[in-house]
């Protein structure tokens, strides 16, 4: 095959509130609440004539690169179903050998060259590649063959969908609510969505197990440590993914949320 470079310049960048993978929803609108962002087209290129007539479109494709990837492999172990690898082309993985994204998102309004949608999954300044508008005619077939993951959803609805019920004993709750207010880090969203649809350790949702019946989620730099029971899980406590020795040593901000963390084990003393 003859070998052919492309060369590939962003029509702009989105914003939304998602600083890093974690705390992005795993599908468009699998959120709790929808989540907003607004695509910046760049200036000098015509680009407010391009987005004529498009407000009229109820949900728009949104063509991206995972710009934070670096490498592939060509098998990867989805979140979902068993712990079995699978091709990566038969998978959504942002791991790819050419890292192209493409999300669902719903318009909610043209501005200019600002575009406002709702729904989104992207990070923060992903970098925007093309932008096109949805056909439900032309592009929903809910009967279709999903492949692997037929069994997998079959499998779950048998399960009653794997739910769980995820609670959060007083200390925990205390945790969460003192890291949200004095320092904006937010972990209960997350980890309800991850907790509640499979707690099983995972190396793709980043559980593991720390004893017999002890587990634990990591969050970015945040640690999770939860049981199980029947179709219970109770979140024990948070702790920092980092030592206070650590923390000390580095210099101040190098580390993930590094004042939060110094803050944590002032009030949680930990290793």
């Amino acid at each position: 095959m003859e070998q052919t470079t492309l060369t590939l310049e962003p029509i702009g960048i989105i914003r939304t509130p998602f600083t890093d993978r974690y705390r992005a929803p795993r599908q468009p609108g699998a959120g709790r609440a929808s989540s907003v962002g607004r695509v910046l087209l760049e200036p000098g290129h015509n680009f407010e004539q391009a987005l004529e007539d498009l407000a009229g479109f109820e949900r728009i494709w949104l063509i991206y690169w995972f710009h934070r990837n670096a490498g592939w492999r060509p098998k990867v172990l989805p979140p979902r179903g068993p712990r079995r690898k699978r091709g990566v082309f038969a998978t959504r993985s942002p791991h790819r050998p050419n890292p192209i994204g493409l999300s669902l998102v719903r318009l909610v309004e043209v501005r200019g060259r600002t575009i406002h949608v709702a729904d989104t999954d992207l990070l923060d300044r992903t970098p925007i590649l093309d932008i096109k508008p949805y056909l439900p005619y032309a592009e929903a077939f809910p009967d279709a063959r999903a492949g692997w993951l037929d069994d997998v959803i079959d499998a779950e609805r048998d399960d009653d969908g794997r739910s769980y019920d995820v609670e959060w004993s007083a200390l925990a709750n205390e945790q969460e609510r003192w890291l949200r207010q004095e320092h904006g880090v937010r972990l209960a969203d997350h980890a309800g969505t991850v907790l509640e649809r499979d707690p099983a350790p995972h190396p793709y949702r980043r559980i593991t197990e720390r004893g017999p019946g002890e587990l634990e989620l990591a969050i970015t730099s945040w640690r999770i440590h939860f049981r199980v029971a029947g179709s219970r899980v109770l979140i024990e406590d948070i702790s920092s993914g980092y030592s206070r020795a650590r923390l000390l040593a580095e210099p101040a901000g190098t580390l993930h949320d590094h004042a939060a963390h110094l803050a944590f084990h002032a009030r949680w003393p930990g290793p």
